[in-house]
């Protein structure tokens, strides 16, 4: 496996919910960027509505669950609103190594050129085509999160609110699964909550912390 030797059994259940549609979703344009993401592009009316019912009876997240969210603007509005109607206990945290992939010199181009990105994905995870994030970066930063995550909860129910690629890359970590396969797991709608699934190991790949 690519540079993810740790094995390590988890000690908390986690959860993962993509953002709601949003205005670049609306706009079919692609905003991976700080710069663009943390402060524009938020949900689209539709977004709004999509989370809302997101939140039902028969969710297995409720008012005792950690939220920890991407500081993208998008997903921030989710977790936000996500925080609110389940009358969370604590507050919402937000940690940069949920952020969108970095899609390099596509940024603000068409939703079209994703396709071309994940080509490239299954020759390498180290694809970094046109200034790209490479899955394995992508892979490294997530895991990264969960590693810290193990060390200071045990017990604990953790949603993980971020993006499209990115959750896509740690469903794949969590299948011992090489970073290129991403694009083979079962694809994440916007405002869909899902418990990340260990293969029959019941192990997850986790990065070296730090590296």
């Amino acid at each position: 496996m690519n540079c993810l030797p740790a094995f390590l059994p988890l000690k908390n259940r986690y959860y993962v919910m993509r953002h709601g549609h949003s205005l670049a979703n609306e706009l079919g344009i692609i905003v991976s960027r700080a710069e663009n993401g943390i402060s524009a592009y938020g949900l689209s009316p539709l977004g709004q509505s999509q989370v809302n019912g997101a939140i039902r009876a028969d969710i297995p997240v409720d008012d005792k669950t950690l939220i920890i969210s991407s500081d993208f603007k998008r997903a921030r509005e989710t977790a936000d609103r996500v925080h609110d109607l389940l009358k969370s206990k604590t507050p919402v945290r937000f940690d940069p190594r949920l952020r969108e992939r970095d899609f390099g010199d596509y940024e603000l181009s068409t939703t079209k050129n994703y396709e071309r990105v994940w080509l490239e994905d299954k020759s390498s995870a180290d694809n970094c085509l046109e200034g790209v994030e490479s899955p394995n970066q992508v892979m490294r930063r997530v895991t990264g999160l969960v590693v810290e995550l193990e060390s200071e909860f045990s017990g604990a129910s953790l949603l993980l609110v971020s993006h499209g690629d990115t959750l896509q890359i740690l469903q794949t970590a969590f299948q011992q699964q090489e970073a290129s396969s991403h694009r083979s797991q079962p694809h994440l709608e916007t405002a869909e909550i899902r418990l990340l699934q260990m293969n029959s190991r019941q192990s997850a790949i986790l990065a070296k912390a730090g590296d």
